[in-house]
């Protein structure tokens, strides 16, 4: 898959596009990508994905779901030719005609486009779906609107996962995103009293961009060098020890190892209990032990590993 990051890069393929932020690329994304694909099979075209890095908040997005690392490999993953991410300010100034000039024909190559109901773009998001569809069809681009997915009766969207994640809901998160929601971060040095405990962790770090799930104890499995380790995850302040910052602590069965400054990908599974501030740390320890035993067996019940 073929990586671009500008927008003054010049295609020399043409391609079927698949348009949005894809935060998440959760179910309703895959469909939207999906029906792309399908079409580019077809019609002998490239498969493109268009999306965007953020440098800037942004008001109408929430933080991010995933990495840009986790994005680009999943859409890697889907088959997918050209993953095209310009920063937002690069073209946040065009008109909604020359965005659909510049960047899709012109840079992208597009020969036709695949977006959701919502979809808007252009300066001060002012071009919307019937903008798309008018401009594209007298440039020979077509233009495909795919309907959003239901789960349960309600829409999948990121917001909607957001919203479980903070909730503790990771069943609900997991079943909209198709996959179990994960972190792919570096490992940092903690206060070591994992090792201290003789329950060694790992701490990753959620960068300020990147949504969190609810602060308390999770089922997780923890993937290292292509092995599957059950394993039991913290989120939160670290009370007991009188932390001060959020921290992600996760602590692997059956694991001794050195995985500083190594990204690392943690799966979460189920909320086990909320975070507790213990009259001593043989009470965190006890805590940690049980909640690896629970993992363990959730684990094996589910053929997770």
């Amino acid at each position: 898959m073929q990586e671009v990051y500008g927008t003054h890069w010049v295609n020399t393929k043409n391609t079927a596009v698949a348009m949005g932020y894809f935060d998440g690329i959760h179910i309703g994304h895959q469909f939207l990508i999906e029906q792309m694909k399908e079409y580019a099979q077809k019609n002998n075209l490239d498969k493109a994905v268009f999306t965007f890095t953020k440098t800037v908040k942004l008001g109408h997005k929430g933080k991010d779901i995933l990495s840009i690392y986790q994005k680009v490999n999943i859409i890697k993953n889907m088959g997918v030719d050209l993953f095209y991410s310009p920063d937002f300010l690069e073209f946040a100034g065009l008109t909604p005609q020359q965005f659909v000039d510049d960047v899709l024909i012109k840079s992208m190559g597009a020969k036709a486009v695949f977006c959701g109901e919502s979809f808007c773009f252009g300066k001060n998001r002012a071009g919307n779906v019937q903008v798309l569809k008018e401009l594209c069809s007298t440039r020979g681009v077509e233009v495909f609107i795919v309907p959003t997915v239901e789960l349960d009766g309600v829409t999948v969207s990121s917001s909607e996962i957001r919203t479980a994640l903070e909730n503790g809901d990771i069943q609900k998160a997991n079943r909209m995103l198709g996959r179990p929601y994960s972190i792919d971060l570096e490992v940092v040095h903690g206060k070591k009293l994992g090792r201290t405990l003789g329950t060694p962790t790992i701490n990753q770090i959620f960068p300020n961009s990147m949504c969190t799930p609810k602060e308390g104890v999770y089922v997780t499995v923890t993937e290292v060098n292509g092995e599957r380790y059950a394993s039991a995850t913290g989120f939160g302040n670290r009370p007991t020890v009188n932390g001060d910052s959020l921290s992600c602590e996760t602590t692997l069965a059956d694991f001794d190892g050195d995985l500083y400054k190594k990204n690392i990908k943690v799966e979460f599974y189920t909320y086990l209990y909320p975070t507790h501030k213990f009259e001593n740390v043989q009470q965190l320890k006890e805590m940690i032990e049980d909640a690896l035993e629970k993992s363990c067996r959730y684990t094996k019940e589910n053929k997770l590993i």
